[in-house]
């Protein structure tokens, strides 16, 4: 799929570079399709809709406000899955894009490292801001590529362009890559001697409540970008993109949605971070649902009709760092506050008459995650009625140098990103087949560890990932020096990290316990790669959406939100999607004809063309599997694999562009499905998922 630019959207493009979108003119009435009068995009952070303990509610049956507005009003999907490496950056980054990391940038998060030329690793971040170098918090970067960088190695087109283009603000609170990450992007922004960028020299606690997590980007001659407003730059949008503007902050944005005072939550408390005294504004990446909402319907009233936002966990404690287990009572009370919280926004939300009839709400959970803890007590506990609580709760903290040095004496020199799913940086940047390598990774298969949780040793490594399998699972880059040397998918109990003292040898494990540590403050892992972590849900409500309730039976991804969305609203990216718009759920008339026509066929075509394309689809699995047999076993039989699974890799590329260029042709350039060619690439895919590769 790499460099392929398909018929509908390489016009697209023509006519945006024979007329740039450039600002010109009176001010344009947003125009969206299909009776799409506003989109409010929620994506919360770790909220199941699975019971993580069958005597408890799950998170979204304690938010009823919720959960039944979604199941009862629109389509609830239940089969719904993340990209790999499924944590909060990637997930939200595919989820606004529709493409998977590999054509983004960012296929590992919520960090990762990349290779210097001397081959030592530098620590990177997956959250920055969507124009931003990779690394610009780095004192001297050797890597300056864009952050968000595209197979063609530029920054890759922005979510919020093809509404502001249609004359539509888009608002953004919380969510990633949209607004300002940090403080660094000032200086960017609004220049080096501004009296922003003395503010985050000066006062960094309140420049981050003022610019951080908060931004309007507005339609050309927006009455809301009048004042307060920067440039809007996106230098490397197909078409171009002169003339637009944005406001950066809470600082640039309370002024224009509530010029009476500061942005207020559900229940009228001021939104502000935990300074002493509080800085109004942005209250930090941990917002409850209550400060979200309440900003996110501020602006609406305020006649930003697409809204992205990000809404934390209700399982941690946010102020005072502890975790909590299922059923525990901060963990219910918190759930029943978001459940208040949503009660309040749909009623505030009908009162200024945006409703389901007019407005398409898009819902979901960036990934699920993994309990780290013991039984609950007392037996049989519900949570609600009956408070559970953990004598045994929090991630199992370990360090692999430690652990690697005691069952091997390695002593070789690497760095990771920290994780339940570690990537290995190993230094001098070696070749897959390099002895090093080699011997890493067969140590790492076979490592061991002690569970304080299960008060037993266990096998450490559940699944490995080399060079190859990343490519196969779409998360090798345009930058080559983002590619780990390999990552490791471990027990969902286990954090790991890697460091070295100054003599640069490690303190044995003696015994093996002594390098397990629990650490109490973090019970909830993610990141990797088992079922309870990468299968979440989606839900949609508004025009164009059937009401089909709760549905197990359509396989879907993070991907397939943008393409969805992008479809219900008349518009069109500038790029191919990887994933694919849910035309089970949609009407009729929210559909092109070309779609209408060929139901049948293409139920086929995408179902076809998700088990071979996606991370977590039946092939992508099965690979992965293969991958950590055979990176564990000898040379020759790795050798061997790694030729196989390159071609079934070549194959299964070739196979997905014809496939995915016949969807996106129907789906976005209303051309007909070729019946007979269709069913030839059905037949093609059902033999790649057979093959022995």
């Amino acid at each position: 799929m790499k460099g392929i630019v398909f018929f509908a959207v390489a016009a697209l493009i023509a006519v945006s570079l024979d007329q740039p979108a450039a600002a010109q003119g009176q001010p344009k009435h947003c125009d969206l399709g299909n009776s799409v009068e506003h989109i409010v995009y929620i994506q919360f952070d770790n909220v199941h809709f699975r019971r993580d303990n069958p005597n408890i509610p799950s998170d979204l049956e304690q938010m009823p406000n919720l959960l039944n507005f979604l199941e009862g009003n629109g389509a609830f999907l239940t089969n719904h899955w993340t990209p790999l490496i499924s944590h909060t950056a990637v997930d939200i980054l595919t989820s606004l894009t529709g493409v998977y990391g590999d054509k983004f940038g960012v296929p590992i998060g919520n960090s990762f490292r990349y290779f210097n030329p001397d081959g030592t690793s530098t620590a990177a971040g997956s959250f920055a801001y969507w124009t931003d170098p990779l690394d610009s918090f780095g004192t001297n970067p050797t890597d300056t590529t864009p952050q968000m960088i595209d197979r063609q190695g530029k920054t890759h087109p922005a979510p919020w362009v093809p509404f502001t283009r249609a004359g539509c603000d888009v608002g953004a609170f919380s969510v990633a890559n949209i607004e300002f990450e940090n403080t660094v992007h000032i200086n960017t922004v609004f220049g080096p001697d501004s009296p922003e960028a003395q503010e985050a020299k000066n006062n960094p606690d309140k420049a981050i409540a003022d610019f951080e997590g908060i931004a309007v980007h507005c339609a050309p001659h927006s009455a809301l970008c009048a004042a307060h407003s920067r440039p809007d730059l996106l230098p490397q949008e197909p078409g171009g993109y002169a003339g637009f503007d944005a406001l950066f902050g809470n600082a640039n944005v309370q002024p224009q949605i509530s010029p009476e005072g500061p942005v207020t939550d559900l229940d009228g408390n001021v939104i502000a971070d935990t300074s002493n005294p509080p800085n109004p504004g942005f209250p930090g990446f941990s917002p409850s649902a209550s400060q979200t909402l309440g900003y996110l319907a501020t602006m609406l009233e305020s006649r930003i009709p697409v809204v992205y936002s990000y809404i934390a966990d209700a399982h941690d404690d946010h102020v005072n760092d502890v975790a909590f287990g299922p059923g525990e009572s901060g963990y219910v009370q918190q759930l029943a506050a978001y459940n208040d919280a949503f009660g309040k926004f749909f009623a505030r939300l009908a009162a200024d008459g945006i409703t389901k009839q007019n407005t398409l709400f898009i819902v979901t959970s960036d990934e699920n995650d993994h309990f780290a803890g013991g039984p609950a007590s007392p037996e049989g506990c519900d949570g609600v009625s009956t408070p559970c609580t953990y004598a045994n709760i929090g991630e199992v903290d370990a360090n692999l140098s430690r652990l690697l040095f005691t069952q091997y004496g390695e002593l070789a020199p690497f760095g990771v990103h920290a994780d339940s799913a570690p990537t290995f940086y190993v230094d001098g940047n070696p070749d897959p087949l390099d002895a090093l390598t080699r011997r890493l990774e067969r140590e790492v298969a076979a490592l061991t560890a002690y569970n304080p949780i299960t008060d037993a040793n266990v096998h450490l490594t559940q699944a490995l990932a080399d060079r190859q399998e990343q490519e196969f699972l779409h998360m090798v880059t345009a930058d080559p020096n983002r590619t780990p040397t390999f990552i490791m998918f471990a027990d969902p109990d286990f954090f790991l990290s890697a460091t070295y003292p100054p003599n640069g040898t490690p303190a044995p494990c003696v015994p093996l316990p002594a390098c397990s540590l629990e650490d109490k403050g973090f019970a909830w892992n993610h990141g990797d790669f088992q079922r309870q972590i990468t299968k979440t849900w989606l839900g949609l409500v508004g025009p164009g959406v059937r009401d089909v309730g709760v549905t197990g039976e359509i396989f879907s991804d993070h991907t397939d939100i943008r393409p969805t969305m992008i479809s219900l609203t008349g518009l069109q990216d500038d790029y191919v999607h990887d994933g694919r718009v849910l035309f089970e759920i949609l009407t009729d008339h929210a559909l092109p004809e070309a779609l209408r026509q060929h139901r049948a066929t293409l139920t086929d075509l995408v179902r076809a063309y998700k088990d071979i394309n996606a991370p977590l689809g039946k092939l992508g699995k099965r690979t992965l599997r293969e991958a950590t047999v055979a990176i564990g076993s000898s040379d020759a039989r790795y050798i061997a694999f790694k030729a196989e699974l390159a071609e079934l890799t070549r194959r299964r590329d070739a196979l997905a562009t014809r496939m995915i260029r016949m969807i996106e042709d129907a789906e976005f350039g209303g051309i007909p499905i070729d019946e007979e060619a269709a069913g030839r690439l059905i037949q093609a895919a059902r033999e790649l998922l057979e093959s022995d590769r």
